[in-house]
């Protein structure tokens, strides 16, 4: 048998065609299906657009202001004028410790009485002291950046009006107002298509064992490559709608600009849904029950993706092992070029790699996929 013979019999057009019809048929009446696809993207973008968010805004915190110089009274007027903080002063720091401890504050700041003669001899001794609520960790680590930011800011104030014209302004590339909705929402986009992907596939041949209906379709001609094919196409279609649906939420109602091209935009998702696609396929081949292949799609799907993708922790910070680990992640590939293409643009040097590595990543899911459906009843 000559291989062109052994493709026609793997791949038949007319059966391929009506193995969409049917699956397409099959998500268009099932409610379940439209849900995840178009309203889960919407909740979860607006999640995490609005519930989420690593920006500091009008934090509330105490300024405890112990001396009456001018540079100490300069200084707390400074704080007092940041958008970050909402300051609540003070004179003694006893009045605030009451309320960080009952969480009212998320830390203060002590000006202390001699700071002028500080500032002025130049001691050595520490200007001011920051104190944050180590409860939460992260807020605390936002807290002292800003109020030594604040700080700074001050100094270098003060420095340029005594000594002359030379001063420094940070400019940022890609994300000047240093929002974390510019970078989240465009990975937010990758955790839900992850979901879509990998959660609506991974039931597909699950439920066919459910309701009886695989002995029916392994009986017909159909190969299993077209058989995987058929079911995947529909969910193919469905992905690139709701990146398509999710992309335009977050450029016309999030605020985030698509510095990029639809074009690269369509391509990237095209490559990640490769991968996801087939992750749910091989979970749906090895998992004969809706509810498990669901259970594994969100431990092997949705969590590796929300953790390991540097979507909400960057990957660089990881130990070593969780490191290596990322690089089986299709996420992580994919949140990186979704936040280039958005932010910065068609770099194309930067996205081929990364969308080459999902191809490669979604040809071992399908080959796995391939391998652990067999057509035959007793396998």
């Amino acid at each position: 048998m000559s291989v062109g013979q052994a493709f026609d019999r793997q791949f038949d057009p007319r059966r391929l065609g009506a193995l969409v019809r049917k699956e397409s048929l099959q998500v268009i009446r099932d409610p379940s299906t439209i849900l995840i696809a178009f309203v889960l993207p919407v909740v979860m973008l607006f999640l995490f657009a609005y519930a989420v968010s690593l920006d500091i805004r009008s934090v509330r915190i105490g300024v405890v202001l112990e001396s009456d110089g001018a540079a100490a009274q300069s200084l707390a007027a400074a704080f007092s004028g940041t958008r970050y903080f909402s300051v609540a002063p003070a004179r003694d720091r006893r009045e605030l410790a009451e309320e960080l401890v009952g969480g009212r504050l998320r830390g203060y700041v002590v000006i202390p009485q001699d700071f002028d003669s500080r500032l002025a001899f130049r001691t050595g001794e520490p200007l001011i002291q920051i104190i944050t609520d180590g409860a939460q960790p992260n807020t605390a680590s936002f807290v002292a950046a800003y109020a030594q930011g604040v700080f700074g800011a001050w100094q270098s104030a003060r420095t340029h009006s005594a000594a002359g014209p030379f001063s420094f302004e940070p400019r940022f590339w890609f994300n000047p107002e240093i929002e974390s909705r510019r970078f989240l929402v465009p990975g937010a986009i990758a955790i839900v298509m992850t979901m879509i992907g990998t959660l609506l596939t991974s039931m597909v041949l699950a439920r066919e064992w459910e309701r009886g209906t695989m002995e029916a379709l392994m009986s017909t001609p159909a190969s299993v490559v077209e058989i995987l094919v058929g079911k995947l196409l529909p969910y193919f279609a469905l992905g690139l709608s709701a990146t398509i649906l999710a992309a335009l939420l977050s450029t016309t109602v999030f605020g985030v600009p698509l510095r990029g091209s639809w074009l690269a935009l369509l391509l990237l998702s095209s490559m990640f849904l490769v991968p996801a696609l087939g992750q749910g396929l091989l979970i749906s081949a090895l998992a004969r029950n809706q509810f498990i292949a669901a259970e594994m799609a969100l431990l092997s799907g949705f969590l590796p993706a929300l953790l390991l993708s540097g979507f909400l922790f960057e990957i660089d910070s990881m130990p070593l092992p969780i490191r290596a680990l990322t690089y089986v992640v299709p996420a992580r590939y994919f949140v990186s070029s979704l936040q280039t293409v958005f932010l910065a643009g068609d770099a194309w040097s930067g996205m081929i790699p990364d969308m080459l590595a999902m191809l490669l990543i979604g040809i071992v899911f399908f080959a796995l996929a391939r391998a652990k459906t067999p057509k035959s009843l007793d396998a």
